[in-house]
């Protein structure tokens, strides 16, 4: 038998027009200006973030705001599932109105990566190996308890279930 394992993320995209050929623009999550994501979204975004039967028949599944906020999720096995001790993960607030003045994007809130691209809010460089939470990471924390906030994130951020288990994203739950 072959160890198949999948991995991916999900977002939403908010303010998006397109024309008749795909290509237009989203005001947040988006694709490179196209319909048919070929890349990751743009910041900011709420990211729903999965590993599928990648360690002893087990998925790996997260919701981060390490790109930053746009709207609610909330990331959660089918109702009934077997083996989900401890849910799934839930951002259910809308946390823009609430982002420090220098993070603020149209339609959500960045990370402190994305604005001013310093390897402590980053994680990279001399910060690879020694990162710690910030006040800005702090903050998306104390808005959403259950997501990761930055790259070195804490365990309780990160959800276990059986693998072969089905998940609902629930965008603004």
């Amino acid at each position: 038998m072959v160890k198949r394992e999948l991995g991916g993320r999900v977002w939403a995209r908010t303010g998006c027009s397109f024309d008749g050929a795909g290509n237009g623009r989203c005001q947040t999550g988006d694709c490179g200006g196209k319909l048919q994501c070929m890349q990751y979204g743009q910041a900011p975004n709420t990211l729903a973030e999965f590993g599928l039967n990648k360690y002893m028949g087990q998925d790996f599944f997260d919701i981060s705001l390490i790109d930053g906020f746009n709207v609610p999720m909330s990331f959660i096995p089918v109702p009934g599932s077997p083996g989900c001790p401890k849910g799934g993960p839930r951002c259910p607030r809308v946390i823009a109105p609430q982002c420090p003045n220098e993070l603020r994007a149209a339609g959500g809130c960045n990370n402190a990566c994305t604005v001013f691209k310093e390897d402590r809010y980053c994680c990279t460089g001399s910060a690879a190996n020694n990162c710690g939470p910030t006040n800005y990471s702090r903050f998306f924390k104390g808005q959403c308890s259950d997501a990761y906030s930055y790259p070195k994130g804490d365990a309780t951020s990160i959800f276990t279930c059986p693998g072969g288990t089905n998940y609902q994203v629930i965008f603004c739950p």
